[in-house]
């Protein structure tokens, strides 16, 4: 959407003028000056907050000196800027016409206090004027804390040199290059080898970059041109300039939603990766990756820090945040649940959630308090990694299922499609795993008694191991179970990822859901008889023994009087726990605010013809109401609303997802509708419709997929995951120099820097 000038008599706007278009201030005091100068009265009765948000003045009405260009792509004010060049007048040459942005008519008391106010200001200015005259000290001080002073020549070429230093850094965060080079056991003693940023920074001086020619033509050869120390200064800056022009359209937005990703090991220390969602001026849904924070250990300390961080160190108000999400594996899902509830208890709009990039039945999986299912989850995702790892390998696993699905071609056909993806992470990837069972031991039995050269020792070693962990009794009975229990969860699990419609509905479904749990809890000796059967019968199949771990079988040694059997022992060990996990988690994830955004989905226009346009939005929309522009007409404009689709021309379609319902052109004519639309859009559980937006995740999984563990940087991740945002060199230095120093820091001689770490 363009911007228009709120000033009178001004008809600019964004889409027809390269000008910066400037918010009205939220500090009171400024904004009240602005609003008198414009002599809008229409603006007297509106809240600074409301002013910011939907009103904009261009540059033509602000001072040259009030305007600060940083940069190429950065136009900003100074912090005192205050609108003064308006037209009062040219209304006057055509009284007939109508204008939108009336003029205010000042009174005879208005106009001689505005006259005596600038009487005042002019007082003033003289006043000042005398002062400088009198004391030029004062005057020179003044201009150098306005930076007014030109730039003495070294400290332009200190800026320069510095700019040269952060395109460095800017350039090997995009590639992904690793800040150091050589490992100190790869360099034969007495030679000096530099690191990628040394050897990158001594290539620009080579290729004749006059400003580094300069400051390091006399110094010697294993000098370090930049120390460990400036070079992590300097990332963090660029990490952190980077960020803010994600976050500030974040705030912009006004409202958006926390998603975390799985713990993940960078350079030895586990760290938890952050995204956000929100709707963009464009009205795309994004979800973008803005940084890692440090994981710990302690739940409470966790919760605390992830606060802290997003609220102090990022700048978001988390009194617009309307969601969170949490993917972690295994052993994580009780800590990060800690941390939900205490954002929950601070703020309540901030609903949890399920994040739509993860299936149902994986999280619930993984969240199970069974160290028997983590170990087993553990394990497929090795077995998955492993067949992954070349074409020769999926290829013998083909064969192995072509083999053992002669009578079920189209079976085994489906399967085959299924073990070339990343099928782990499918709503049914615990039956997938029952059906090619058998073909996984054949294959991986085959491949490690291979006596012909194909295999190397690594490979044949490792599907060993693996052979070895998928015929364990215990690991058989775990995956038969969780394929059982989440069996009642799949299609509703399925639903939640689908269409709007789907997740509209899928919302109703839960308590079928849950009764069906219920039942299976009231009568677990039965089910689980079956199950153990069914376990049995496989492990069989496979020539497994079935026996108890060997853990537990230690443990009963000396205990001449215990009658426990294999059954009952899963029984009170996985298939209760299990089952009451998953019923209690399905609970709090499906909260009743979480239930009732689901049912405001019916505002989808596709969702109100299937229900024959006969909807409840507004008692469900009750949640949301503090968020509405104009929540006292919400009633008779949803009424609109549903007339509007009712009674459509009969070549108009239907809406069928928020993305469409937000692209409309009358969209604006519906406030109300129009700010639930983008509230409900930025739900985790909610997919992204246009998958270029979604490149956040990606990017992250690119990177941690492509780049070793001891060479992973935080900072130079989110250059490079973020590297088509545009930066701004001009900030960065300057930045730098606010903080650390005024004078570039000299070059540091390698082995004092050895020697000092």
């Amino acid at each position: 959407m363009p911007n228009f000038c709120a000033a009178p008599n001004c008809t600019r706007k964004s889409t027809q003028s390269d000008l910066a278009f400037f918010r009205f201030p939220r500090d009171p005091a400024r904004c009240q000056k602005w609003v008198e100068n414009c002599r809008r009265a229409d603006l007297e009765d509106k809240t600074p907050d409301q002013l910011n948000k939907h009103y904009r003045l261009c540059a033509k009405h602000f001072e040259t000196s009030m305007i600060c260009r940083t940069s190429p792509y950065r136009t900003v004010l100074r912090d005192n800027a205050i609108p003064t060049i308006f037209d009062l007048t040219s209304h006057l040459n055509n009284p007939h016409s109508r204008h939108r942005k009336r003029i205010k008519e000042l009174s005879e008391d208005e106009i001689r206090t505005l006259k005596q106010k600038k009487i005042e200001e002019a007082c003033e200015q003289e006043q000042e004027t005398n002062n400088t005259a009198q004391n030029p000290s004062a005057e020179t001080e003044n201009q150098q804390d306005g930076n007014v002073l030109p730039l003495t020549l070294e400290e332009k070429e200190n800026k320069e040199y510095l700019k040269s230093l952060f395109e460095i850094l800017i350039l090997m965060g995009k590639q992904n290059i690793p800040l150091d080079g050589h490992e100190a056991d790869e360099v034969p003693e007495g030679l000096f080898a530099p690191d990628n940023f040394q050897a990158l920074l001594e290539c620009r001086i080579n290729s004749g970059e006059e400003v580094l020619r300069k400051r390091f033509e006399t110094t010697a050869v294993n000098t370090l041109f930049c120390s460990k120390a400036q070079q992590r200064q300097m990332l963090e800056i660029c990490e952190s300039c980077i960020r803010e022009e994600t976050l500030r359209e974040v705030r912009d937005s006004h409202f958006f939603s926390i998603i975390t990703d799985d713990v993940v090991d960078i350079a030895g220390e586990e760290q938890l990766p952050v995204l956000v969602r929100f709707v963009d001026e464009a009205h795309n849904l994004r979800e973008e990756f803005v940084g890692f924070l440090p994981y710990e250990a302690d739940a409470e300390i966790l919760a605390v820090k992830f606060h802290t961080t997003i609220t102090e160190k990022w700048g978001l108000n988390m009194e617009y945040c309307r969601g969170q999400a949490y993917i972690v594996s295994s052993g994580f899902s009780s800590k990060m649940k800690v941390v939900a509830s205490r954002l929950l208890e601070k703020y309540p709009q901030a609903v949890y959630t399920l994040c739509s990039s993860c299936a149902l039945n994986a999280w619930l999986a993984k969240s199970v308090p069974v160290v028997g299912v983590s170990m087993a989850l553990g394990t497929i995702e090795e077995v998955c990694s492993f067949f992954h790892r070349s074409p020769q390998l999926l290829l013998e696993l083909d064969n192995v299922i072509s083999v053992l699905f002669q009578n079920s071609e189209e079976r085994g056909k489906e399967l085959k499609e299924i073990c070339h993806s990343q099928w782990t992470g499918r709503h049914d990837a615990f039956e997938v795993l029952v059906d090619l069972l058998q073909a996984l031991v054949l294959c991986l039995d085959g491949i490690n008694s291979d006596t012909s050269i194909r295999w190397n020792n690594c490979i044949a070693g490792r599907a060993f191991v693996l052979c070895s962990a998928v015929t364990d009794f215990d690991f058989i009975v775990t995956i038969v179970v969780l394929k059982n229990v989440l069996s009642f969860t799949r299609a509703f699990g399925k639903n939640l990822q689908g269409q709007t419609s789907d997740v509209f509905f899928a919302a109703s479904s839960l308590t079928a859901v849950l009764h069906s749990l219920n039942e299976v809890m009231e009568n677990i000796e039965v089910y689980h008889e079956f199950w153990f059967e069914e376990a049995t019968n496989l492990a069989t199949k496979l020539d497994v023994q079935m026996k108890l771990p060997g853990k537990f079988r230690r443990a009963q040694q000396g205990n001449v009087e215990s009658q426990l059997t294999s059954e009952s022992y899963y029984k009170d060990t996985l298939s209760v726990p299990t089952v009451e996990h998953i019923i209690q988690e399905l609970k709090d994830i499906f909260s009743e605010q979480h239930l009732k955004a689901l049912k405001c989905l019916s505002l989808v226009p596709s969702v109100m013809g299937q229900l024959k346009f006969n909807t409840s939005e507004e008692h469900h929309a009750d949640m949301y109401r503090s968020d509405l522009p104009n929540p006292d007409t919400l009633s008779a404009e949803l009424h609109c609303w549903r007339i509007k689709w009712k009674h459509r021309g009969k070549d108009i379609e239907l809406p069928s997802t928020i993305y469409e319902a937000l692209h409309l052109p009358d969209i604006k004519f519906f406030p109300n509708v129009y700010a639930l639309l983008k509230v409900l859009c930025i739900l985790p559980v909610m997919k992204v419709e246009n998958e270029r937006y979604e490149n956040g995740r990606k990017r992250l999984k690119a990177y941690l997929r492509n780049t070793l563990t001891d060479q992973r940087s935080s900072n130079l991740a989110l250059l490079n995951i973020n590297f088509d945002i545009k930066h701004d060199l001009d900030l960065m230095v300057d930045t730098y120099i606010k903080l650390y120093t005024n004078k570039p820091e000299l070059p540091t001689n390698n082995s004092e820097t050895i020697e000092n770490a």
